[in-house]
Formats: C-alpha cells, sequence, structure tokens
C-alpha cells in the first residue's frame, strides 16, 4: 500500500522526475524502506516460484523490474546521507546496513530462483538472445555463484551472515571517518599562524571559520581542498606537522571511531567468504571477475611502475633536502615538509607559483570547461534549471540535451566541502538510464569538497582541483550517455577495473593548450593565461609525478597484501608496516590513503582489492587520449564517435576488454602510461 503521507512512496511527478527534497523529512525513511523492502521480496518470491517455465522475460527481465521502489527509496537515501547527513540519518543508516544486506542474500542465495537462471544459461544457446541480453543473462548467473547460491545450505547460511556483519562494519568504518574529520579544526589565530598563506586560502580558511561559528579567525579543516594548500604554503612548520598528523591519523585516535579493529575483522570475514567459494583469499576472488582476473597480473602492474616512480621520487626528495639545506632549515624533510618545499622547487624549476595560477582557474570557467568539452566531442548541451527542489542550497541542476535537442539527462553539481559530507569527490545516480522500463533518463550527481570563497568572491580552484572536475564530469558522462536497456549493465556499472578510464581520459582535455587558451581567464582582468605562463603549466605537467605515484601505490599494494596475507596476519599496524618496508618505501612520502581512513577498500568492497584499477585504467587512458593525437585532432568526429560508441555509451553491455578493442583496435601495454608520467 502507498502510504499518502511520505512523499518517498508517492509518486514523484516533479520536474524530471526528482525526490521531493523539501517534503522529505528525516523520520520518512524508515517506513519507507519497510515498505519498500516488503514489496522487493514479494516480486522476488512471485518471480521464483512462478509457475511457467523460466524464459529470459519472465526470470532475468521481471528480476530486473523488480524492486523498483525500492532502487528509489535507496538511492535517494544514500546519495543525501553521504552528501548531507546528520546524526538522525547516520542512525538510520546504521539500522539499515544489515537489513538491505539480508535482502540481497535472501535474493541472491534462493534455490528456487538460482534453478532457474542455472537452466536459462545452460539453455542460452538456444533461447534467441541478443548481445545485451546474452550478456545481462551471464552477469545474474556470475552474481547469483559469486554470492554463493551454489552452495550447501550451512554454507548459504554463513555466507548470509558473512554478507550482513560486513555491511555493518563498512558503514561503521565510514562515519567514523566522518566522525573525526568533523572533530577536528586547526584554529589560525593572528598573523603569525597564517604566515605564508596567499591570499585565496586566507579567504577559504576565514569561510572555513565562519561556517564553524569562528567569525573573524581562519581554520583548517580536514577536507583536501584546505589542509592541502595549507601544507604547501606554510611557512609554520609546527603547524604543519600537526595538521599533518590529524590528516594521517584518521580513523586511528582511539574510542569509539578507531577503525583499526573493525580492519580486521573486515579482512578475516572477507577471508572466510572468498574460502567458501573456492577461492585462496579474497583477492583472488575479487579480481576474478576483472579485467586483470588475478593477483599475480596486478602485483606485476603495480610493482613494474614502483621502481622507476619510487626512483623519481627519491630524486625529488634529494633536491627537497638541497633546497632546504641551501635556505638554511636544520630539518630532515618529512611528510608534512614535502608539498612545502616542492612548491618551492616548482617555482625555482618552472617559475610556476600556485598563487599566480590560481586565479586563472575559476570554478565557473572549469565548468564551462568540462561542458564545452563534451560539447564538441558529442554534441551535448547544457542548460542550468534554476528553482527546483534540490537537497542543499549549494546543489545546482542542468538539463543535458543531445545534438538534435533531446533530453538525455539531469546532471546535478554539488561542488563545496562542509560538515555534514563526507570527504573526497564521487559521481553518484539519482536514477540510471534504462529502457526496459521506458525511456529512463538518469539523474547524475557529482560532489566534490572545494574549498567555497567567501560570499561575493569566485572560487578558485588549484590545478588538481580542476583535474578532479574533470575526472568526475568524465564519470558522469558514463553515466548521461549511456544507452542500453536492461538497468544491470547501464553506466558505470562495469568491471572496477575499466570504470575509470572514461573518468580519466576526460581529465586529458583539460590539459590541452585548446582548452586552456579559452577557460582559463582570470578572476580580476578577464584575461586569458599568458602564454608564458601557459607553456611553463604544460611543461610542468611530470613534476612531482614520483611523489604522486608512489603515495598511490604504496596504498594500492597495501591494499593487495591484505587481501592476499596469511590468515592470522590481520593487525593493521603490521600489515601497513609489512608493506612500505617490503617496498623500501621514501621516508618522507605516506600512503595516499592509510589503512584506518581507506574508504575506498574498508567502507565497502567496490575497490577492496580494486584499488589499482586507476593505474590499471591509466594504461588505458594514456593509450586511448593517443588515438586523438594520431588523428591530428582532439576533437577528432571519428575518433569521438567510436569513443562515443564503445566506451561512454555502451555500459557493461560487453566485456571491457571487447568494448576498448573495439574502440582502439587492440590492449595497450604501459609504456604509454610511463611515458605520460615521466618514467620514459
Amino acid at each position: 500500500m502507498r502510504d499518502p503521507e511520505n512523499p518517498l512512496l508517492a509518486c514523484w511527478s516533479g520536474p524530471y522526475g526528482l525526490p521531493p527534497f523539501s517534503r522529505i523529512e528525516t523520520h520518512h525513511y524508515p517506513p519507507a524502506f519497510e515498505t519498500a523492502l516488503k514489496e522487493a521480496r514479494s516480486e522476488v518470491e512471485a518471480i521464483a516460484n512462478a509457475p511457467e517455465t523460466p524464459t529470459f522475460d519472465n526470470t532475468i527481465a521481471a528480476l530486473e523490474r523488480a524492486g523498483e521502489r525500492l532502487t528509489r527509496v535507496a538511492s535517494t537515501f544514500f546519495n543525501v546521507a553521504s552528501a548531507n547527513t546528520s546524526p538522525e540519518l547516520q542512525a538510520i543508516e546504521r539500522d539499515l546496513a544489515p537489513k538491505l544486506a539480508r535482502h540481497s542474500s535472501e535474493t541472491l542465495l534462493n534455490q528456487t530462483l538460482f534453478a532457474r537462471i542455472t537452466q536459462l544459461w545452460a539453455d542460452r544457446d538456444t533461447l534467441g538472445l541478443d548481445p545485451e541480453q546474452a550478456r545481462v543473462l551471464e552477469r545474474y548467473h556470475s552474481m547469483f555463484q559469486r554470492a554463493g547460491a551454489g552452495l550447501n545450505d550451512a554454507d548459504r547460511a554463513r555466507m548470509s551472515e558473512i554478507t550482513q556483519e560486513l555491511a555493518v562494519l563498512g558503514t561503521q568504518f565510514s562515519q567514523n571517518i566522518l566522525a573525526d574529520e568533523a572533530a577536528y579544526r586547526l584554529v589560525l589565530d593572528g598573523e603569525a599562524d597564517l604566515a605564508g598563506l596567499p591570499p585565496f586560502l586566507r579567504a577559504a580558511a576565514a569561510e572555513a571559520a565562519e561556517e564553524r561559528g569562528l567569525a573573524g579567525k581562519h581554520v583548517i579543516t580536514l577536507s583536501r581542498s584546505l589542509i592541502e594548500p595549507f601544507l604547501q604554503f606554510s611557512t609554520r612548520r609546527d603547524l604543519r606537522e600537526a595538521a599533518f598528523t590529524a590528516w594521517r591519523a584518521r580513523g586511528e585516535n582511539g574510542g569509539d571511531t578507531d577503525n583499526r579493529e573493525i580492519i580486521a575483522r573486515t579482512l578475516k570475514l572477507r577471508r572466510e567468504r572468498a574460502r567458501l567459494l573456492g577461492f585462496e583469499d579474497f583477492a583472488a576472488y575479487k579480481l576474478d571477475d576483472s579485467m586483470a582476473k588475478t593477483p599475480d597480473a596486478v602485483r606485476e602492474l603495480l610493482e613494474s611502475v614502483w621502481s622507476p616512480a619510487a626512483d623519481k621520487a627519491r630524486g625529488e626528495a634529494r633536491a627537497l633536502q638541497d633546497l632546504a639545506e641551501q635556505d638554511g632549515d636544520n630539518i630532515e624533510i618529512a611528510p608534512w615538509d614535502w608539498r612545502f618545499y616542492a612548491e618551492r622547487v616548482r617555482q625555482r624549476d618552472h617559475a610556476i607559483d600556485e598563487a599566480e595560477l590560481k586565479p586563472y582557474l575559476q570554478l565557473e570557467a572549469m565548468i564551462e570547461a568540462a561542458f564545452d568539452t563534451a560539447t564538441r566531442l558529442f554534441g551535448l548541451t547544457f542548460e542550468e534549471q534554476h528553482g527546483l527542489d534540490l537537497y542543499h542550497p549549494d546543489v545546482r541542476a542542468f538539463a543535458v540535451r543531445d545534438r538534435n535537442g533531446r533530453d538525455i539527462g539531469l546532471f546535478l553539481a554539488d561542488y563545496f566541502a562542509r560538515a555534514s559530507k563526507r570527504s573526497g569527490a564521487w559521481m553518484s545516480a539519482f536514477r540510471q538510464q534504462q529502457k526496459l522500463a521506458g525511456d529512463i533518463t538518469p539523474i547524475i550527481v557529482n560532489v566534490m569538497n572545494f574549498a567555497k570563497a567567501p560570499k561575493g568572491e569566485k572560487t578558485l580552484l588549484t590545478f588538481d582541483d580542476a583535474h578532479t572536475l574533470f575526472h568526475e564530469f568524465g564519470h558522469a558522462l558514463h553515466g548521461l550517455l549511456s544507452n542500453v536497456t536492461y538497468p544491470i549493465v547501464s553506466g558505470t556499472s562495469v568491471s572496477r577495473d575499466y570504470v575509470e578510464l572514461p573518468s580519466q581520459l576526460y581529465e586529458h582535455w583539460l590539459d590541452q593548450p585548446e582548452t586552456l587558451q579559452r577557460f582559463a581567464v582570470h578572476v580580476e582582468t578577464g584575461k586569458p593565461m599568458p602564454d608564458d605562463l601557459l607553456e611553463r603549466v604544460l611543461a610542468a605537467r611530470t613534476f612531482n609525478s614520483g611523489f604522486d605515484t608512489v603515495e598511490y601505490l604504496a596504498s594500492a599494494l597495501f591494499d593487495l597484501d591484505a587481501h592476499t596475507a596469511p590468515e592470522d596476519m590481520t593487525d593493521v599496524t603490521a600489515l601497513e608496516a609489512a608493506t612500505l618496508t617490503r617496498m623500501d618505501m621514501p621516508k618522507q612520502i605516506a600512503m595516499r590513503h592509510r589503512p584506518t581512513h581507506f574508504a575506498h577498500v574498508f567502507s565497502g568492497e567496490n575497490y577492496a582489492s580494486g584499488y589499482y584499477s586507476y593505474m590499471w585504467s591509466e594504461v588505458m587512458d594514456a593509450d586511448a587520449f593517443t588515438a586523438f593525437t594520431e588523428a591530428g585532432d582532439i576533437f577528432d568526429p571519428a575518433t569521438a564517435a567510436r569513443l562515443y560508441e564503445h566506451i561512454y555509451s555502451s555500459g557493461g553491455r560487453q566485456d571491457p576488454k571487447d568494448a576498448y578493442i573495439a574502440f582502439r583496435g587492440a590492449l595497450p601495454d604501459a609504456s604509454a602510461l610511463l611515458k605520460k608520467r615521466g618514467f620514459a
């Protein structure tokens, strides 16, 4: 029964099918989930127990149609809980985690349903399926097998218990990080504390202070858009150390928000589940359904890049140490010093000062640049929509249309950091594209954590921020341009080591002179970036690449090591130390994500044993952009058409290896990546 008083359960008749955010109150979520879960369970049971002989339509397509209301309620709740949470929403999230995991297990371990899918799989060559349907059937058969549907009764019951406990642990892990981030503030009180900080950072820190009720002061939070430039510019080494120590200690401060025991339990449960399914360890289980296929293949890639990256990083460290000594600084370079001295070296060797560059990187102009790139590649247009009912005042909405003026989706953009938002940057969907239930257009959201400029001023980005904007918009396009029938293969529903290809590839267009000459204009004068500054920026693209690669690889290798470690090796501190010692980690560099705040890996399983995927995809993106340079035009229409057909619009309707070969003609090797990063 629909509850007319609960807006989550009523028909959504507003523009673009958006949730009625202003009418949704926290107390609406629990009863909405209860109703939607019952409805979804009833639909699944009806499919499983249907008397008719299984067909693709009455089993697979029926499962694709089932649970529509649960999907709608869940996508609304989890998007809001990530981007604009509250203690009340977090309590609901903790309560929901085991309930949703139980529903998933009950579906995926349903023996009657699995028997129908198994019969279809056995008869697949006689069913007359088109290529997308064949892929969808394969995905369902694999999904049920990997969930444990083929196990005996006792092992299936244990699999369900493990799944539910892991859901609870992942939720708590994420909330612990958010709690530590929200609790920390480095208050800068007076000019001595502000020493070295450029105007843009002072303004952002003042805005952060005002938001926290400290008007007239300046605050550095653990938002990356504040802490990284603080480490880059502050001449106060003691404050840099304090901020960096807090940054790296998230989830490791003792008390209720400490994540170490959660990690130990998570690793143990993941290994047990993998063993139940016949795999040696969790990494072997996870990678069996990826492009990489095996832990050995992943390790070979990561370690092949580690040696040249570490060599370059050690050279960079020597240059920083030399500069410190020349300045008379009697110190040994530590992780909280790296960004400060690297900025000095960049100014010296490349004549680039971040404070000089940043006025040319206005948020609005970078948004326009990202949109313009999509227009020139794919014929898209973006029109901002005002007056829509959205989940926070900072969120913006853009109608997206194709070259024929047809609406293809709605793009939401939530750019600014706030205490109610988890850290990082991501793309998600309030609604995915599909055609099974009609021509359903997607509602895609990009969420970021840029430091907001004071009221009346324009927000400025670092070059890394601008790359993040392009990266996440690449993911957004993967969702917006999706052109498939079945939800299970829609948009970004692809293997983890392929999903970063559209996003990382899109970053290449930001680095092109053609883009920067048009959109990198000064915030005050409106004049384009001078040619000499543009040349210096582009010449410095591989500056500090040893550091960037090593801090990433250390996290990726820890992820792999932790999920292939012996059964009795679950102490996270020991695991971290073992990885860093084995790789001879330069002491001046810290892991990009230390275990206790490694949300990619421990907040859920999307990137568990899969953090390597950024580099796996980078091998492809470096090669893929070469297709445009070989064509002599970074917007070459024929190449862009292949890119649209085989990468951005195809979702998961074919094996990712086949999709890439269809675009490029062959799979790449790591040589393009090494060249891109300046190692070859």
